[in-house]
Order: C-alpha cells, then sequence, then structure tokens
C-alpha cells in the first residue's frame, strides 16, 4: 500500500487520496485495508476472489467493500461486472495521511488504522521470506532487510524522508500500465520504509557528547 506518500517537493501524488475523519474511520479495519491494497496491486476482482485471498468468507469481502465504496475508496466496475458477478476496483493509487491533527482527533481510528498498515507490511515481508528459497538466481541477490539506527534532528528526519523519496521516485513506478511498460526480467518489488522516532532515547542538552550522528547497520 503505501500509505502515507509525498513527494519530495512536498507536494501530494495526483491520484493520491488524502485522509480526512470519515476515511480515517473507513480504514480503522485490517481487512479493509488489505482489500484496498490487493485491489491496487492486482487490478480489479470480484468479493468471491478477494475472499479466496485473503482467507475470509466472500459475504465477509463483499460487506467491506460495500463500506469502502460508501467511503469512496473502491468502486463497482461496470465493464466486467453483469447481473451475477460484480467487481470492484479501486479509485485511488495511494492513500496518504498528512494531517496528523487527526491522530488526537480520532486516536482510536487512527491507530487501528496504522496498526492494520504495519500488519499489511509485516504480512508482506512473511510471504516473501518463505519463497525466498524458490526464487530465481538472479532474484536472490536483490532480498534485503536492514535497519539502521540514527541520531537525528525532526528537520534531518523529515530531510531523510525526503530524500528517500526522491531517490525512490528515479524508478519505475507500478501502476495499471507498468507491466506494459517495463523491460524483460522486470517484476514487481515492494521497497517498504520505516522511520520510527524513539522519543525516550532523547538526551538532555548537559550529557551530549557530540554532535555527529552514529548509524549502525545490522
Amino acid at each position: 500500500m503505501t500509505d502515507a506518500t509525498e513527494r519530495a517537493d512536498g507536494s501530494t501524488e495526483k491520484n493520491s487520496v488524502v485522509l480526512d475523519a470519515k476515511g480515517l474511520r473507513a480504514l480503522a479495519h485490517p481487512l479493509r485495508v488489505q482489500l484496498v491494497e490487493v485491489l491496487r496491486s492486482h487490478g480489479p476482482s470480484t468479493a468471491t476472489r478477494l475472499a479466496e485471498r485473503l482467507g475470509v468468507n466472500s459475504g465477509t469481502a463483499s460487506y467491506h467493500l460495500r463500506q469502502l465504496g460508501a467511503a469512496g475508496f473502491v468502486e463497482e466496475d461496470a465493464e466486467r461486472g453483469n447481473a451475477r458477478e460484480r467487481w470492484w476496483r479501486s479509485v485511488h493509487r495511494t492513500t496518504e495521511l498528512s494531517d496528523w491533527n487527526l491522530v488526537d482527533q480520532e486516536p482510536e481510528a487512527a491507530l487501528a488504522y496504522l496498526q492494520s498498515v504495519a500488519a499489511t507490511y509485516t504480512l508482506r515481508a512473511q510471504q516473501a521470506l518463505n519463497e525466498v528459497q524458490t526464487l530465481p538466481e538472479a532474484w536472490r541477490g536483490t532480498f534485503d532487510m536492514s535497519d539502521w539506527s540514527l541520531w537525528l534532528t525532526p528537520d534531518e528526519a523529515v530531510s531523510l524522508r525526503q530524500e528517500l523519496r526522491a531517490v525512490v521516485a528515479r524508478y519505475r513506478a507500478d501502476g495499471p500500465d507498468a507491466a506494459a511498460g517495463a523491460p524483460k526480467g522486470a517484476q514487481r518489488v515492494d521497497l517498504i520504509t520505516h522511520i520510527l522516532p524513539e522519543p525516550d532515547t532523547r538526551v538532555p542538552p548537559e550529557e551530549r557528547t557530540g554532535s555527529g550522528i552514529a548509524s549502525e547497520e545490522s
């Protein structure tokens, strides 16, 4: 999913939805986050097919798709649907939570939404790990799981986020026509980044021994 998308210059991606309180509440359920993510990644589908992919019954998937439709995240794909089969498609490519006042206004919904996004990322990583032994030889050297610990100011953390997004923007993004325009040998790759502040580690000025930034890769 990717869910907090902002360009390096601070602008919002063209085909992105910016969450308001209503939208945040609508996505405060892990299955709804997964449904939106699958429709974005794999294209239009039916409740039955989505239910099979996500391991739930079709009635549950259908209910949550209707709720997502009412909130404007998905819509019926009239070109594919018929009297017996209802198809759904995602309305947007990405979701952005840019108004952090919503975290104070809707604390339970905000926490549920962010936890659902984190759970989706964890599921993606686990699926990749389960399949790593069957990866083609050319792709085995691409697999990476790394973390770094940095000492940053808030401004530096924002700068780091913007620089990372600028690097990502240089590469071929996923989209409805991405597969058709990609070179031979290309496939979808998930790049997931986290910037996780640890407020309890702040050091009082009098205890600081230097102004350098320490980093460590594991």
